[in-house]
């Protein structure tokens, strides 16, 4: 380990070298166990001499800091008694104005719940994790992808075009490579076209209740922010602001509601965006998992020209994949691929080749068959658990990782709250809504299929105590 300290300030170089690893054990940068140079190496290094590192090295052994091991060197002690804390700067420096956010929490944060029906979490145990792990050991190598070079920033040209036949036979969407840009999942998809498109006090219309994260990164590029109802047809067309410069929506499977967007209102929106400067976002983020109905068409293909079509890898593979796209019309997409490159350069090259592999060699399809037999099981159960309970009113979908009920009376706070304290994690649907919308979202992702039974139990138990019925 190289160890850089300062022998700034006064006195003699042995009191420095002694203060200077005696602060830095303190504060933590010399972590308990942590072996230290040898002293003549330390020493020249130091530009002193090696008595003065040696003397230091005693006395801090003396006073418990260091303890010295004959023939193996000289390790940083266990944290003593009544050592001093960490010094914290008060810092003077400040966010801008109007940037008052902070981070959500992420799954990864928790302890995995026993009753597991966070949304969003796919399950890891269906990856084909060997599969995958041998396509990327073949990226990553010297040779491959030029890995001392700087790649495209619109994304690997093989993942490209990939993308661009699955697209063909999954959605039906024509395509070609040149259409598609790769991002590192689907939120930056969004914040490279709000940076493209919306400039500060420009309104963006969102679905409400909606997604979250999509609406804090409007609001944090300085967007004027407006929610618009949807209804058992989806995004209310009637209801958007005439001066709307983008349109975010989710019409394959609208979250967290789970409907699907009619055929008619699908073209209600695209006339409403042709009398107008505006754009729509489509986010298709979960429509692989369909468990009935075949899929309406997209919003991209029936409205070339005014559609950026948004997709990730998240729920088909996994969130550690942290790969998506967006396909973009030719107008935008010098601005685009630019912006891709200004916030992160490029993605992972030797990641998006396997991927690319992964999907040509009929991997990715084969992993979503399978994956949706499961989830269409978990799917099936869930709904009919809930449809039973005289409370909730389940919202039909046909598709995605998810389930919505709605409450029919009370707060959906205090049940989220008191099923958590069960062990059954969920979500409650009032955070998704600006006007506390009551209900319950039940991800299936995450959660044991021999367990989902028993956990809605433990769920409806509380929900009977906290509405009494």
């Amino acid at each position: 380990m190289d160890l850089v300290i300062s022998l700034d300030g006064a006195g003699e170089k042995t009191v420095r070298v002694y203060r200077a690893l005696r602060a830095a054990i303190e504060d933590g940068r010399l972590p308990t166990g942590q072996r230290l140079p040898a002293t003549r190496a330390f020493a020249t290094e130091l530009g002193v001499a090696r008595g003065s590192v040696a003397a230091a090295y005693e006395r801090l052994v003396a006073e418990g800091y260091l303890t010295a091991r004959v023939g193996r060197g000289t390790f940083v002690a266990p944290v003593r008694t009544g050592s001093a804390p960490r010094r914290t700067v008060d810092d003077p420096l400040r966010p801008r104005a109007g940037w008052d956010l902070l981070p959500l929490p992420v799954s990864a944060d928790d302890t995995k719940p026993r009753y597991d029906f966070r949304t969003g979490i796919p399950d890891a145990e269906l990856f084909p994790f060997d599969t995958w792990r041998r396509l990327v050991a073949a990226e990553v190598r010297l040779r491959a992808n030029s890995p001392g070079t700087y790649a495209d920033p619109a994304g690997h040209p093989a993942l490209r075009a990939a993308i661009a036949r699955y697209l063909g036979v999954s959605r039906s969407i024509r395509v070609t490579a040149d259409d598609v840009l790769v991002t590192n999942g689907a939120q930056q998809a969004l914040d490279i076209i709000a940076r493209v498109l919306v400039k500060a006090g420009d309104v963006v219309a969102v679905e409400e209740p909606g997604y979250p994260p999509a609406r804090r990164l409007f609001g944090s590029l300085g967007a004027r922010v407006v929610g618009v109802p949807v209804d058992a047809e989806g995004l209310v067309v009637g209801s958007l602001p005439g001066n709307a410069r983008l349109v975010y929506t989710t019409p394959s499977h609208q979250f967290p509601l789970g409907r699907p967007m009619s055929l008619a209102r699908r073209h209600a929106l695209l006339d409403w965006a042709r009398r107008r400067p505006a754009a729509i976002v489509e986010d298709d983020y979960d429509s692989e998992f369909r468990f009935s109905a075949r899929p309406l068409e997209p919003l991209y293909g029936l409205g070339p020209g005014r559609v950026l079509y948004a997709g990730t890898f998240s729920k088909s593979m996994l969130p550690t994949v942290r790969t998506g796209f967006v396909l973009t019309p030719p107008s935008l997409r010098p601005a685009l691929v630019a912006a891709r490159q200004v916030t992160d350069g490029f993605g992972q090259a030797a990641v998006q080749a396997a991927l690319a592999r992964f999907i040509d060699d009929g991997e990715l399809a084969r992993h979503v068959r399978r994956a949706t037999r499961s989830y269409a099981s978990r799917h099936a159960a869930i709904v009919s658990f809930l449809s039973s309970l005289p409370s909730l009113d389940v919202v039909p979908s046909s598709a995605g990782l998810h389930v919505t009920a709605l409450l029919r009376s009370g707060s959906s706070g205090r049940v989220v709250a008191a099923a958590a304290s069960r062990g059954v994690a969920l979500d409650d649907l009032a955070g998704y809504s600006a006007d506390g919308m009551a209900g319950f979202v039940f991800g299936f992702g995450a959660v044991d299929p021999a367990l989902i039974e028993e956990g809605l139990g433990v769920f409806a138990s509380v929900l009977r105590q906290a509405v009494g019925s």
